[in-house]
């Protein structure tokens, strides 16, 4: 049975959607079989995983309005993940399921069934804790959160947390932290230190020995519609959502043999 990873910060611009791209391409490429899903209306994974957006035969949408069924909407990637891509569409079904009975529940029981066929699912949440991302964290067993050394990123991780255990308390009792994910890291930077230290320091056994450096080519690689895995695998930023891979496997490895 597959696990289902919410990766969720209701703050943008932390590196949410790169690390949704980069941790499916990285597991695909240790012969896992995962399955990404663009939950934000940005439709920015789906770019970035090289499928036009504006020419979707089935979307999102049309899963969670169930007008088709997961196995009908995915779509193969050249990185060798399949994807539940998305477009501004997403809209039109927030909307629609604000006024839905168990709404909440959409996404849960779309994924139930196929679950058993992956090692992973990913879901790429909206910067924001909206009904979309309330959908994530009842459907997922578990939640990584990328965050970026800087000043307002402990503020913002404090609502995020409150976030998930209200649903822990009501409807997912299940549902624990994957981890804490250091994006965009300048080890010169005084203030990514001393944010660093904080997160060590508040959540020892949360936060990620991985990290995640600025890099170049990192930032390219989505305009190419492709991982950074694909687009420069000697680059840091492959090296390390490769070694990201890799110590989340150790950590579910453990746990199992524990």
């Amino acid at each position: 049975m597959g696990k289902i990873i919410a990766i969720v910060n209701q703050k943008g611009g932390v590196g949410k959607t790169t690390t949704s791209i980069n941790l499916a391409a990285s597991f695909a490429v240790m012969k896992r079989k995962v399955l990404l899903i663009d939950l934000d209306p940005q439709g920015n994974a789906t770019v970035g995983s090289g499928i036009n957006k504006d020419t979707l035969p089935a979307s999102m949408k049309n899963v969670l309005l169930q007008e088709e069924n997961v196995k009908q909407a995915t779509l193969k990637t050249k990185a060798g993940y399949d994807l539940l891509a998305t477009n501004h569409e997403l809209i039109l079904a927030e909307v629609e399921l604000m006024q839905t009975v168990h709404r909440e529940l959409r996404l849960k029981e779309a994924l139930a069934e196929h679950k058993a066929h992956y090692d992973y699912m990913l879901i790429d949440c909206p910067p924001s804790l909206n009904i979309l991302t309330v959908n994530a964290l009842v459907a997922a067993d578990s939640v990584l959160i990328p965050i970026q050394c800087e000043y307002f990123a402990l503020e913002g991780l404090t609502g995020l947390l409150h976030t998930i255990e209200q649903t822990q308390s009501t409807i997912n009792s299940a549902l624990y932290i994957e981890g804490l994910l250091r994006t965009m890291y300048d080890g010169r930077n005084r203030l990514a230190l001393d944010v660093s230290a904080q997160l060590l320091q508040h959540f020892p056994n949360r936060v990620y020995r991985t990290v995640i450096p600025r890099n170049v080519r990192l930032a390219e690689a989505p305009s190419y519609g492709m991982p950074v895995v694909l687009y420069d695998d000697k680059s840091l930023g492959s090296l390390a959502y490769l070694a990201l891979a890799g110590e989340m496997l150790r950590r579910s490895e453990s746990m199992v043999s524990s």
